[in-house]
This record gives C-alpha cells, structure tokens and sequence, in this order.
C-alpha cells in the first residue's frame, strides 16, 4: 500500500496537537480531558481550509454556546420540560442560522448549538454546579482548538490567495475547454458534474476569500479583485452555452456563413492555445472580441442575420469574460490593481429560508424527543445519548437526508468499540506516565487520522475517534470499569440510533424534493425579476442564478430515480433570466408601440415561470408566448439603431431559441 504523505502529515499533526492537549489537560487537572481530546480531532478537518480564521468562529461559538447555558439552566432548573424546551429550541436556531450562513461563519451557530448542549444536558437534573461544568468544558475546548490550529499552522502552513490561484487557473483551464467545444462544435460539456465543478468553484473562492485578513496584508485589495474575478467568472459559461445554442441552429439549417465559420475558427485555434498570463494570448483574445463585436455582414433573411449577430455577439463576450477573467487572475495578491473597469460588489449566495427552518425544526424536535425519553426511562446514562445525538444532529443538519451518513456513523461505530475494549482492558493497564500514554495511542489515533484525510473516508473518522476516545475516558487517573464502558458505549450506540430513528421520520427527503424547491425557487425568482408591475433590481441576480445552477447540478447527480425535474436546463434559465434584463432595461427607451409588445412578452413569461413555480416542474411554454416574441421582434426591426433597440433584439432572440429551439424561423421582412 502506498502511503500519502500530505495525508500522513496532516494524520502526525492532529496527533501531536492531541498529545500537546492532553499533557495541558493532564497538568491543569482539567476534570474531562477527554472532551478537550476529542475536539482536537473534530476541528482537525483537512477539507475546510483555513484554520486561523475558524479559531476565531469556533471560539465565539463556544462562548456563546456557555453564556447560553450559564443563563438558562440555573433560571430554570425547577421546570426541566421548559428547559429542555428552551435548550432544544436555542439548538435548532443555531442549525438554523448555519444552515444559512454558508460561509466560515457557520461555525460560530454549529458551534454554539454544539458546546451549549455537551455543557447543559449531561446536569439537567442537577444544575447545581453548572458554573464550574461550564468553565472546565471552556478550557477544554478551547485548548484543543489552540493547539489544533497552532500545530497545524506550523506543520502546514496554508495561505489563502494559494488555494484561490489555483481554483482560479483550475476554472479558466476548464472553461477553455468548454468554450472550444461551443465554438468548434455547437454543443457545451455542461453535464451535472461539470455544471457542479463551475459553481462550487466560483463560490468556493469567495468563501477563501473570507480568510484573506488573516494573512495577507493586501487583503482589502486581494478581496476586492477576488469579487471581480468572481463576477467575471459567472458570465463565461451562460455566455459559450448561448453561442453554442445559436451556432447548432445555424449549423442545423446551414446558414453560418463563410464569414461567421472564419470567425469561429480562430476563436477555437486561440482557445485551444489557452497560456495563463501571457500577454500575447491575452491581446488576440481582445483582438477578436473586437472583430466579433463588428457582426457579420446582413443578407436576405433577417432571421438567419439575427441569428449570426447573435452568435458572433455571445462569442465576442465569451472571449472579453475569459481575457477579462486572465487578467484579474494575474494580479491576484497585487497591492494596488486597477480594478476601476470592473464589478466589485458583493456576490451574494442564494438562501434557502425553508430548507433552513426545517433544519432547525428537526434539530429542536429530535433533542425534545431525546431527553423525553431519557426521562421516561430513567437512564442514568441517558444526558451522555442526549449529548452524542445532539453532537451527530448538529454535524449533519445541513444535509438533504443525513440518515445514510448516520447509518454509516453506527458501523464506524460498531467497528471501533472492540479496538477501544482492548486498549482499555488489555493495553492500558499496563501504562504508566503521559509518555508512555501518548506513545500507545499513537498507532490507533494517527491511523484514525489518516482515514480522516483521505476524502473518500473522511466520514468514517469522526466516529471512531468518538467511539474509541470517550470509551477510555482519559482521566487524570486509570479507571477500568467494564460497566462503565459497557454503559458508555450504550449511551452512544442510542444516541446514534435514536438521532437514526429521528432522521428518518422528519428529516430524510429524496433528492428531487430538494431539487424542485431550488429549481421552484430560481423560476420564482426570475418572475420577479420580469414582471413589469415591480420596481426593476436586477442586482446580484446572476451570482444566485449561478450558485443554484450549481446546487441543481449536485442534486441531480444524487437523484436515482428520473423525475418531472430532471428535464429541467438550469443553464438555459440562467439564459432566460440573462435576456430578462436588456428587455426591461429597453422599455423607457422604444416607442409605445414596441413598447407594449415588449410587455406583453415579459407578461407571457411571468405567467410560465409562476406556473412552473407553483407546479415544481418544466412547463413547456404555449405557442402565444413563441409570437409575442416573434411581433416584438418585428416591432424592434421597424425601429432606427441603437444600443437599446440592440440589446433588446439580441434578448428576444436568445429567449426564442432557449424556450423554442425547434420552431420553425419567424417571417421578419423589415431590417432597417
């Protein structure tokens, strides 16, 4: 077997952040060291980045988390079903609110719907010394986290602006591509798994980004050009999947013309000799932009001419955003870059309010049913199940349906409880000392920690180091008390069980219900965004559109059954939505008459997106919407140029070939 060595670093680091806690926990006489043990090993992550940053969330989070519990128990401890009402409902907001948030700052809620529980339920029923509780679980927690990060910091050192070159140079590499077969062959490789790869990757380096203040001087710029390049980033795959829509029309009725094919040619010879940063490549790329900007010559049938100018328009912007997106690339990290030509506002994420609510709803639900029948049942373990529920609740809240995950939660489970029996019956017994402490768990923990790095396995760490660190307790003194690991391991097994059970009544959802309310909620968004009767704020809409195009793309590949949602085309939304905008931005500036065929287009469309809305589906659009665009079309032909007139015509064109590509072409006579 071969072995990983960046997995194996990671694997040595969290271990001797683990040995460093433990002698801290060991000489300060912490009363658990266990827990701050284990939450080396749960904030050790190798896939989420940053640790500096994190600390700072994490530890809010656990300050927010013990004030909550300072403040609630000792109030009232004399009515423990409003308690565990309070407690419960506290917990499903922060599920909530990180549910969210899906930037770092979701750890802050995670962590304090997490701290606030492992401190307040194990003392429930006696609240009395909860200060002290709440003080020793503090410490040590925050020392793991300390060291955790401190080690990590040393042993790997990690800068945010790496990570964001290479999505960055990963992302541009990838959309050459796609944009070559948009050009060369008129079709895009935008199958879910590469729709997914684009949108995680423009989110994902804005989520980096948040890092930036802690290590890098020119953050403030650094962000600035991050943001831009970001916008950027959103428009080359809408813009090379609508010349790609337009080109395989022209191909399929023969119309491209000898100029237009010319044109495509060297765009697809420059794309194929794609260089990060040279200058050369960058001014050809900006030389025929230009030349595609001048539009092919116009012929006898104004259909087939809309069509090319269509074309050659959508492939001029597609090398703009790509020799654009080259630049800004390259002068990441700069201290002072001229970023006045180009978009620096935020660039919102879409949220999903519901898929939140009932996150938090579940989460508040599964804890009151917990510590019901913790109750009833009398168990002395039971507040240890509340805790490991809450504890497995709050790692998978953010989930669709988190039941496959639990379920292989159990296994890992299952599997490690004899490998702690042997340690804590057979190993341990005959250990003396921190040293030699730390010297026999370093097989066990450091393989646990390679498992952990590996991506493929990751899930499967956290329960072993469960299982295998809170069996053996890890107090100042040996205590092997086979009825105490029996009992221990008990309270695990049914707080996994029961958050199991839990899931699968209120939480677990297939994919395409979680599909449709994306796909509900982007067709929702873009009626809004067409309807003439609401103040017209087309704002960040593309940076949502293209982060659910990317939450789309991951449910379909997780859906296994074909459903009415899975005809849907997100890209061809985005278009839809894209075309929206010159349209509306249009009206103040044509005549009545185009005016009000203008109208009665974005009408017709309002109408299809609510119901499809409402229904959760792909509606096919009735043949009156196809000739209200085709009488607009008409409308826009009779009137002099302009930037405006432009504009709207290439939107009516775009929208009739996304929602009628296979229409037979519309009788336009007047082209002034």
């Amino acid at each position: 077997m071969t072995i990983d060595r960046r997995k194996l670093l990671f694997s040595i680091s969290s271990f001797v952040a683990a040995a460093i806690t433990l002698a801290i926990a060991f000489a300060a006489s912490l009363p658990r060291p266990w827990w701050a043990l284990l939450t080396v090993y749960v904030t050790a992550q190798p896939m989420a980045g940053a640790f500096r940053p994190k600390v700072i969330y994490r530890l809010l989070g656990i300050a927010v988390g013990a004030i909550t519990a300072l403040t609630v128990v000792p109030n009232l401890q004399n009515s423990p079903a409003l308690l565990v009402l309070v407690m419960a409902a506290w917990t499903g907001l922060c599920i909530a609110l990180a549910v969210l948030d899906r930037s770092p700052r979701a750890f802050l809620f995670q962590m304090a719907a997490f701290s606030s529980a492992v401190i307040s339920f194990p003392y429930l029923d006696d609240p009395a010394n909860i200060f002290d509780t709440t003080i020793a679980r503090v410490e040590e927690m925050a020392v793991a986290i300390l060291c955790v990060t401190a080690v990590h910091a040393l042993f790997q050192p990690w800068r945010a602006i790496d990570p964001i070159r290479e999505r960055a140079d990963t992302f541009l590499e990838d959309a050459a591509a796609w944009c070559a077969d948009a050009v060369a062959m008129g079709s895009i490789r935008a199958e879910p798994l590469h729709r997914r790869k684009l949108a995680t990757d423009i989110t994902e380096i804005g989520m980096i980004a948040l890092h930036l203040p802690f290590d890098d001087p020119a953050a403030p710029a650094t962000r600035s050009t991050i943001r831009a390049l970001q916008h950027e980033l959103t428009e080359i795959l809408p813009l090379a999947s609508a010349a790609a829509n337009r080109l395989a029309l022209l191909d399929a009725s023969g119309g491209c013309g000898a100029p237009l094919m010319a044109l495509r040619d060297r765009i697809a010879q420059w794309l194929g000799e794609a260089r990060a940063g040279d200058e050369a490549w960058i001014a050809q790329g900006e030389a025929l932009a230009r030349l595609a900007g001048e539009g092919p010559e116009p012929g006898a049938h104004p259909w087939t001419d809309l069509l090319r100018e269509s074309a050659a328009m959508r492939m001029g912007g597609m090398v703009t955003a790509l020799v654009r997106a080259h630049r800004l690339a390259a002068t990441l990290g700069a201290k002072a870059p001229d970023l006045s030509d180009y978009r620096t506002d935020r660039f919102p994420l879409a949220r999903d309010y519901g898929i939140a609510a009932m996150a938090g709803l579940a989460t508040a639900a599964a804890i009151m049913l917990y510590c019901a029948v913790w109750v009833l049942l009398a168990w002395p373990a039971g507040s240890a199940t509340a805790a490991f529920a809450a504890l497995i609740t709050c790692s998978f809240a953010a989930q669709d349906d988190p039941a496959p995950v639990i379920g292989r939660y159990l296994t890992a489970t299952l599997r490690t409880i004899p490998l702690a029996a042997l340690y804590l019956f057979v190993i341990l017994p005959r250990v003396d000392g921190w040293f030699m402490l730390v010297l026999t768990l370093a097989p066990a923990l450091i393989r646990m920690g390679y498992i952990q790095a590996d991506p493929a396995r990751s899930a499967q760490a956290l329960p072993m180091f469960s299982c295998f660190i809170v069996a053996m307790g890890f107090l100042s003194r040996f205590q092997g008390d086979f009825a105490a690991f029996i009992n221990t391991g008990l309270a695990q097994i049914g707080g996994i069980v029961t958050t199991l059970a839990i899931t699968r009544l209120f939480r677990s959802v297939e994919a395409q219900w979680s599909l449709r309310r994306v796909l509900s909620a982007n067709w929702s968004e873009m009626a809004r965004l067409a309807d003439i009767r609401r103040p017209f704020r087309a704002g960040d809409w593309s940076a949502r559109a293209t982060d659910r195009m990317g939450q789309i793309a991951a449910r379909m590949a997780l859906s296994s059954s074909a459903g009415p949602v899975d005809a849907a085309d997100a890209l061809a939304d985005l278009r839809i939505g894209r075309n929206v905008l010159p349209i509306r931005g249009a009206l103040p500036h044509v005549p009545h008459a185009a005016r009000h065929h203008l109208g009665e287009v974005l009408a017709m469309l309002v109408e299809l997106l609510r119901q499809r809305g409402m229904m959760g589906q792909e509606l096919r659009p009735a043949n009156t919407l196809c000739s209200a665009i085709d009488g607009a079309l008409a409308a826009l032909l009779a009137l002099a140029s302009d930037r405006h007139r432009h504009a709207a015509l290439a939107a009516l064109v775009g929208m009739r070939c996304n929602l009628f590509p296979d229409a037979a072409p519309p009788h336009l006579e007047v082209m002034p």
